[in-house]
């Protein structure tokens, strides 16, 4: 989600103050991420210019006006919301007809190109008035005996009739540029003939959503009287589904059909067999909501976040696949609202995508269960007594055996198998297509 900013405008100022709004109602402090902008420099309208986490997400802010932007807040420091955390000074517009970033690329340039001139009078000059070689040089030339020089080199300055010595007199200044890769180039050598062992230590402060993450985990641990079951599915049918209309699905919906929806949809339509996964504790009191809502873990860079698919049970595989494809890449690229990431009353986790064979994953509180998706591994298995190899995936699901009892938990696993090997049912409300034709 990208923040709407509130701004003010002094008087006789254009001094514009970005603040910092509330996140989310339960959200009273966030941590300044990252500056997208540096302070001091233009910044054009809309542009990202930070990176704001609070205990729920990462989110952006962006300039609404162009101008020149003075930050208040460094980097890592902890702000309450409403707080002022730059502003910008749109009196500093750009030259006419350009944009702020133009205007310091110009800049840049211009000052390249000024400190070029300069060096080449510099040269010039010295070249002019120093007869003589200075001692480095004469140095170099008396050393070019130690000088390695490769063959592909040498075969060259033959071709073209050069020696050592030529090349060394050719230079008229060694800068930095060139001090610094002799350096870069001794230290690899080093490297390669002693070898290194680093012993150094990295420390950097956790973010507040990987705090919120920990202690929310380590709550689930303590607080709930977690147990796992597991099951394994023939995954050939989606598969050979999947395959067969994938070109098709791609031409109409613009994305690859996935394995998420299936089983988004699986899970959604297995909570009307057995609706204590889909509750939750209060206080003394046992809350089932007559909809799910499942949450799809997604991995980012700044920790797991678990964006919501509102009312699954009522949509279709395509709008689950084009809603998680959406939501996914909010999650990434920072964008995503706190309302899509709030609520929730199953979860599924995909380690597989990482390569798991099997785990135990952990409830996201206060939902009651979930279910991790692992590797699709092909493995030899017995079907009407003969041996065959087929793609099968283990599937664990992690359940509060507080209000979930162990009959309702495997039976709910095995119907969601039930539905992924044999994918019509999920057009017939997870009920068997023959047994409705006969009235069942």
């Amino acid at each position: 989600m990208i923040l709407k900013k509130w701004q003010l405008i002094k008087k006789n100022k254009m001094i514009i103050e970005v603040k910092v709004p509330s996140p989310g109602e339960s959200v009273t402090e966030v941590e300044i991420g990252a500056w997208l902008a540096e302070d001091g420099s233009f910044v054009e309208k809309d542009q990202e210019i930070a990176e704001v986490e609070s205990d729920k997400a990462t989110l952006t802010i962006t300039a609404e006006e162009a101008g020149k932007i003075t930050v208040k807040v460094k980097e890592g420091e902890i702000i309450q919301v409403g707080s002022v955390v730059c502003t910008i000074d749109t009196k500093d517009v750009p030259v006419k007809g350009k944009t702020p970033v133009a205007v310091d690329r110009q800049e840049k340039h211009d000052k390249e190109e000024k400190a070029k001139t300069i060096e080449i009078k510099n040269n010039k000059v010295y070249q002019e008035s120093v007869e003589e070689p200075p001692k480095l040089e004469r140095e170099i030339k008396s050393s070019t005996g130690n000088l390695k020089i490769t063959p592909l080199a040498r075969e060259f300055m033959k071709e073209k009739g050069l020696s050592a010595e030529d090349l060394l007199s050719g230079l008229k200044r060694m800068t930095k540029k060139e001090v610094e890769a002799f350096l870069e180039q001794h230290e690899s050598e080093k490297k390669q003939v002693t070898g290194s062992f680093s012993r150094e230590i990295s420390r950097q402060t956790m973010s507040p959503l990987r705090r919120k993450i920990s202690e929310r985990l380590v709550a689930v641990k303590n607080e709930t009287a977690m147990l796992t079951t597991f099951n394994e599915i023939d995954m050939s049918k989606v598969i050979s589904l999947r395959k067969k209309y994938q070109t098709q699905f791609v031409d109409k919906y613009g994305l690859k059909l996935g394995f998420m929806s299936f089983f988004t949809k699986a899970v959604a339509l297995a909570m009307d067999f057995y609706p204590m996964v889909n509750s939750q504790i209060d206080g003394d009191d046992i809350i089932t909501p007559q909809y799910v809502d499942v949450g799809i873990a997604v991995s980012t860079p700044k920790g797991l976040m678990v964006p919501v698919i509102r009312n699954a049970e009522s949509k279709s595989i395509s709008q689950i696949e084009i809603e998680i494809k959406e939501l996914a890449e909010k999650a990434r690229s920072k964008k995503i609202s706190v309302d899509e990431l709030t609520g929730g009353t199953f979860t599924i986790t995909n380690g597989g995508v990482f390569g798991s064979l099997l785990s135990t994953p952990i409830i996201n509180p206060p939902q009651s269960a979930i279910l991790g998706m692992h590797n699709i591994v092909e493995r030899p298995v017995a079907d009407e007594g003969k041996v065959v190899i087929r793609p099968m995936m283990y599937v664990a699901l992690s359940y509060d055996h507080r209000i979930i009892d162990g009959k309702d938990s495997v039976s709910f696993l095995v119907k969601v198998k039930e539905m992924i090997e044999n994918p019509e049912i999920l057009y017939s409300g997870g009920k068997d297509p023959e047994k409705l034709l006969l009235g069942l």
